[in-house]
């Protein structure tokens, strides 16, 4: 089996292998009737020779279209089809003529429709033969496009999200080194799922949600007492859910960052999520402080935010809602996410 599925593979690897292979089997089926019907040798050359003028008819409307009609060069196409036909139809009455002893009216018509249908068939395999590989053309443009934007948005973004990572823990190994050894375990965790899980388009959601939990212990550490967390994520029903890897956890870490920013004495952050019914729902808020007017605040790095928006559109386009409130004192923003 094998070696026949590399014999085939093999054939229609070439063009020329392509025709010919197709032009036996067309040969084949048509003069199968005569053969079936035992018609004497004379006859069944008739038939063969009737078979490779059809070939010819259709291999001339295939050359006209590929030659004139795809490139839009319409007069000559028009010209040198109607050339072709003429020649065509001038041939076949001929040799119908001498062929048979059919009257002349019959011969006419029977010849002329036969040239313009098998004609026409021959446009009809160009143009959709074109159009077919003109679209996988333009749908591997648009793949490549489209995995290399992602490649790039996220190349973006992880270095974004590290550097934060970082920076938080260097302010804390200035002040609190006996914190630093747990925070480096969590830290563990958070390069690994960055540098491993977002080479794919999509990874499991345990993970990301594993992520974002590793990041809030973080956060809990470095802040302390000052920080007022009301976090509660619900893993139910997920086991087979995959998402787009730290997409989730930029709105987790942009209400950590920004908060931190405000002068109330107390740090707010909630973190609210829900899978059911094919929908997830993440709900986030923080507090702010009173210089931040719109919701671009967010994200003064002008990377984390404006990327993670790119992504939703890039893979889930209509199946998203996105909504940014800013309240006095508080942004929240709900993402919600169609899984299917």
């Amino acid at each position: 089996m094998k070696n026949l599925q590399r014999i085939v593979r093999q054939l229609f690897e070439s063009k020329m292998n392509i025709h010919i292979a197709f032009i036996i089997f067309f040969l084949a089926m048509f003069c199968l009737p005569a053969v079936v019907n035992g018609l004497p040798g004379v006859k069944l050359s008739k038939v063969f020779l009737y078979g490779i003028f059809l070939v010819l008819c259709m291999y001339s409307g295939r050359f006209c279209c590929k030659r004139w009609l795809v490139l839009n060069e319409f007069k000559k196409f028009i010209v040198y089809s109607c050339i072709s036909v003429a020649l065509f139809f001038i041939t076949g009455v001929i040799g119908l003529m001498l062929l048979t002893r059919n009257g002349t009216t019959a011969i006419l018509f029977t010849v002329l429709f036969v040239v313009l249908l098998f004609f026409s068939l021959g446009l009809f395999f160009s143009i959709t033969r074109s159009t077919i590989l003109r679209q996988l053309q333009e749908g591997r443009i648009m793949q490549e496009q489209r995995e290399s934007e992602l490649q790039l948005l996220k190349s973006q973004l992880s270095p974004h999200f590290l550097f934060n990572v970082l920076n938080n823990l260097y302010g804390l190994s200035l002040k609190h080194d006996d914190k630093v050894s747990p925070m480096l375990l969590k830290l563990s965790g958070l390069l690994r799922y960055s540098l491993y899980d977002t080479n794919e388009n999509f990874v499991p959601l345990q993970n990301e949600l594993s992520c974002i939990e590793n990041y809030m212990e973080l956060e809990k550490m470095r802040i302390g007492e000052r920080l007022l967390l009301d976090a509660d994520i619900s893993k139910q029903n997920i086991d087979e859910v995959v998402i787009a890897p730290m997409l989730l956890m930029v709105f987790v870490e942009n209400a950590f960052k920004h908060s931190k920013n405000t002068y109330q004495k107390n740090i707010t952050v909630k973190i609210h999520f829900r899978f059911a019914d094919d929908l997830m729902e993440l709900v986030v808020r923080n507090s702010i402080s009173g210089e931040a007017k719109t919701p671009n605040a967010m994200d003064n790095s002008g990377i984390g935010l404006s990327v993670t928006k790119k992504r939703l559109e890039l893979l889930y386009q209509d199946k998203y809602a996105l909504q940014i409130l800013n309240e006095e004192g508080f942004y929240e923003v709900i993402l919600k996410i169609k899984t299917k």
